[in-house]
């Protein structure tokens, strides 16, 4: 073992992977660590400096990453590099500890592999929740801008809650799914995650417990997290989310609020029924317990409409309705809205200016003309029956090459299918492979941990053409490793 005397200082604000970074620095900068030298193994490192292995591991890809060292499964870790242009203080500034103290949480890895994987060429993505160019009705939305360009008002910022001709048409489409509700109540935000970010910063505190179902998308994003609260998972059933796990997990942690997704939930495409709907409202209301309504993906329905939304059901304002047009019209528009007490809303708004002075005014003038003109309804009209051709060449192609590998739900509307696989397999290595093949797919396992035997299919970007193909890739990488691992044992 080498003779280290040093370890981390737990009393600074420096993580302790960044003092391990700047340690191995300065150790090959002064030439204790020559080109060529060997580091110790993970597990003796971390023994050295009294850190958990993952402290290590975190420290040493920082300086592969740079460049200066080298390591494989075989061989080791060696260090490969010392140029003064490399190691130099002066070379540019040492940002290290800025980026290790920021706020906001890193995603995770995998979720960073996905988000450059998207915009990569050829990728079939199979993971998307957002509709393919192919269902975006750009000439609509071109039409739209060239009557605009003539009698459109200044492009100056709009109030804080948003324009007032957009909040009004967001109340006249409200009142067609049974929210009754006045414009000054309604915020407009750039899309449903910023309203999700807004709510964390503006109401909750750190160490907050938020209940979410189990499984839900908010496991793979940051938002809450990047905050300091603390996700709770509930357990949800084929009618939504379980009032009777979330009222005695309520008894034992006391939380602040609860998130769901009660219409065509991501990742599993359920539907909360209606009257579990009402039942929710009801012991929520019991509790105090106030509600995060996630109805981004209510228009994308195909044989019936869903339920009214849990926000028909409130009548103390209890439920914060979060809604938006980036799943069933346009992305690139980020028009989403917050619709709650108008004391709750005013203070959003508020934390809004703060943050961007208001959504895009373009943005803003665009969708107002598609709700009042009634164009919008039109295009949902179209956008189901091309979604819906969709599911059901995902359901033909799951039938064709899964059947006896796996088990799956029929979704009634949304973007996603949740597959269960028959055999455990590791969902990182299928990731991977599917990946090399150019199919990206969604492991279960980012939307809640002991989902490890699923899948999330998405059918709403890819082609009808590579929906079918990247099932059979899909199909044809879980059968090796299944068959794989019968060899092994």
């Amino acid at each position: 073992m080498l003779d280290i005397n040093w370890k981390p200082d737990r009393n600074i604000p420096t993580r302790l992977n960044i003092q391990i970074v700047n340690f191995i620095k300065n150790k090959i900068a002064t030439g204790e660590w020559s080109v060529g030298f060997k580091l110790p193994s993970q597990r003796t490192l971390s023994e050295i400096f009294n850190v958990n292995r993952s402290t290590v591991v975190a420290a040493l890809e920082e300086l592969k990453a740079e460049g200066i060292i080298h390591g494989n499964a075989g061989g080791g870790t060696t260090v490969i590099n010392n140029t003064w242009t490399l190691m130099s203080n002066n070379h540019s500034h040492n940002w290290l500890p800025y980026l290790s103290s920021g706020l906001h949480q890193t995603n995770r890895n995998i979720m960073q592999l996905i988000n450059q994987a998207e915009f990569q060429p050829d990728i079939i993505r199979m993971g998307s929740c957002e509709p393919s160019p192919e269902l975006i009705p750009n000439k609509m939305i071109q039409g739209v801008l060239k009557k605009l360009s003539k009698s459109m008002p200044s492009l100056g910022y709009e109030e804080p809650k948003g324009s007032i001709q957009l909040r009004k048409e967001v109340c006249t489409y409200l009142k067609t799914i049974g929210i009754e509700v006045d414009p000054s109540s309604v915020l407009i935000t750039s899309g449903v995650l910023q309203a999700l970010q807004i709510i964390s910063i503006g109401l909750l505190h750190k160490n907050s417990v938020i209940y979410v179902e189990k499984p839900s998308y908010l496991y793979s994003l940051r938002t809450f997290q990047s905050f300091g609260m603390q996700p709770s998972g509930i357990k949800m059933d084929d009618e939504g989310i379980e009032i009777k796990d979330l009222l005695e997990r309520h008894k034992r942690r006391k939380g602040e609020m609860l998130f769901t997704i009660p219409t065509f939930q991501n990742p599993t495409g359920s539907v909360m029924s209606l009257e579990r709907r009402k039942i929710l409202i009801d012991a929520c209301n019991n509790e105090r317990l106030p509600i995060i309504e996630d109805d981004v993906y209510r228009e994308i329905w195909f044989d019936e409409q869903p339920p009214q939304p849990i926000k028909a059901f409130d009548h103390n304002g209890l439920v914060l309705y979060t809604g938006g047009i980036s799943k069933n019209l346009s992305p690139g528009l980020r028009i989403g809205w917050i619709v709650g007490a108008e004391k709750v809303i005013e203070k959003l708004a508020d934390i809004k200016m703060q943050m961007d002075y208001g959504t895009s005014s373009i943005s803003q003038n665009v969708t107002t003309e598609l709700l009042s003109s009634g164009l919008y309804h039109q295009h949902n009209d179209i956008m189901r029956k091309n979604v819906k051709i969709r599911r059901d060449t995902a359901l033909a192609a799951l039938k064709k090459y899964f059947t006896g590998m796996g088990t799956w739900n029929i979704p009634r509307g949304g973007y996603f299918i949740w597959l269960k696989l028959n055999e455990g397999i590791s969902m990182y290595e299928l990731f991977t492979k599917a990946l090399s093949r150019k199919v990206l797919v969604h492991p279960g396992d980012l939307y809640e941990f002991h989902s490890n035997q699923y899948l999330r299919i998405s059918y709403s970007y890819a082609s009808l053409e590579e929906i079918e193909y990247g099932i059979k890739v899909l199909s044809e990488l879980v059968a090796e490793q299944i068959f794989s691992n019968l060899n092994r044992n």
